[in-house]
């Protein structure tokens, strides 16, 4: 998998990352939250590690903007702060996994095996759809052998589709999984998505296998 490491601690940051490296894993580093954050939404991760501790602010909140951008990568916070109100304030704010240093790293990559395995939803590294196919771990798509470049969002809605394929799914189920809105945010941020979705799909294809069931949600045809 690819991990993204937001450590500052570079002694710490190199440990892991070695450690990582040993499980087969590609570790990339940022020391500092904004840079992380940038990073987050630059590069396909399968997993995010977080300090809690971070110089320019609280891994916490940190975790927060990523989730209120729409990363749904699995997140797992690293901090020394045990208390209870400590993890409660790091899972209350969209972490997936919790784990206080100091650390065994068999430990952490167990954890980090387990994130990315519920990150997979299920699926395998590849997954298709009649002639589209999905690789998750290079994160590309093919319709009928040609390939077609999504953005990360365009993605992660191709993706949900092709899990339920031949099935309705609503809005509100791609609010959830694609952006972690447990609301309705009143926009047209899933509409929007799945126009430019289908532009890419179709581009020098006569037949839309994207389905729109007015007023519930889209389907994925798999015989086309």
């Amino acid at each position: 998998m690819r991990i993204l490491l937001i450590e500052d601690d570079l002694e710490m940051a190199g440990f892991i990352a070695e450690g990582l490296a040993a499980q087969g894993h590609t570790a990339l580093i940022a020391s500092e939250g904004r840079e992380g954050l940038r990073r987050a939404q630059s590069e396909n991760c399968d997993v995010l590690i977080v300090d809690r501790m971070l110089p320019d602010m609280d891994g916490a909140d940190l975790v927060l903007q990523m989730r209120n951008l729409g990363l749904s990568e699995p997140i797992l916070l690293l901090t020394s702060l045990g208390a209870i109100e400590d993890r409660v304030k790091g899972l209350g704010s969209g972490a997936d996994d919790y784990l206080v240093k100091p650390f065994a790293m068999a430990e952490l990559s167990a954890r980090i095996d387990a994130l990315g395995r519920r990150g997979r939803g299920g699926l395998g590294d590849t997954a298709a759809c009649g002639t589209i196919k999905l690789d998750r771990v290079r994160r590309e798509v093919w319709r009928e052998g040609q390939r077609i470049v999504l953005q990360p969002r365009e993605f992660e809605l191709l993706e949900q589709l092709v899990r339920q394929q031949d099935q309705v799914v609503s809005r509100a189920m791609l609010l959830e999984q694609v952006w972690h809105f447990h609301f309705d945010p009143q926009t047209n941020i899933v509409e929007t998505h799945m126009s430019r979705l289908r532009q890419k799909m179709n581009a020098g294809f006569e037949v839309d296998p994207i389905v729109t069931v007015r007023g519930v949600g889209y389907k994925l045809r798999s015989d086309v």
